[in-house]
């Protein structure tokens, strides 16, 4: 009860319909504001959801024509997977950068990791493909082996991996969005669909 006496003014208060309101009116546009933005889909490992940002086309879609396509959505690289709530936490945190960034138009041209962004990765890659980092059997007979496995990053040799060579959001050919942004329209013209129709 003494929460609601500091929040809202004395009942007697011509300030407590105003209050109302206003407190009204925000808690409508944050569901507003969720419900535009797909709150919910960034809670899932669909790869999609990361393309609500029309910004991550590019990236999406030179992902998608990667080997890693098969075995590894965005979520298995560039989330942490030692617990559940460590993974949402970073997932939150880095999203609300991303959307940050996002809403005041300051991404780059070009994107890249931050420095806890590519800890993540790396510890990924190592998680994925812990046969190929820890072969014992060379050792022996290649210098320093172990020590180029995991102390320098994956992409300093696999640079194309999975996202291709080029990484500007505008060089990136036939850059479409996977989803059409407007689900109530339809995309496909009259004429294509007339003949669809026909058939």
């Amino acid at each position: 009860m003494n929460l609601k006496k500091n929040i809202l003014p004395d009942k007697k208060s011509r300030w407590r319909t105003v209050a109302v309101f206003l407190i009204a009116v925000i808690t409508g546009l944050g569901f507003f504001m969720a419900k535009e933005a797909e709150v919910v889909s960034y809670m899932s490992d669909n790869p999609l959801a990361c393309v609500n940002c029309h910004v991550m086309t590019p990236v999406y879609n030179s992902w998608m024509h990667s080997s890693h396509r098969e075995w590894a959505n965005c979520n298995d690289c560039h989330v942490p997977h030692n617990n559940v709530f460590n993974k949402y936490y970073f997932k939150a945190k880095d999203g609300l950068f991303h959307a940050s960034v996002f809403t005041l138009r300051a991404e780059p041209e070009v994107m890249f990791m931050r420095e806890e962004s590519e800890e993540v990765v790396q510890n990924n890659c190592i998680r994925c493909h812990v046969q190929q980092v820890t072969q014992t059997k060379y050792d022996g007979w290649i210098d320093d082996h172990a020590k180029n496995r995991t102390e320098r990053k994956c992409w300093s040799c696999h640079q194309e991996v999975p996202h291709g060579t080029v990484h500007g959001i505008s060089t990136i050919r036939n850059n479409i969005a996977p989803i059409p942004t407007d689900t109530d329209e339809t995309v496909i013209p009259d004429w294509l669909e007339k003949q669809i129709a026909d058939k």
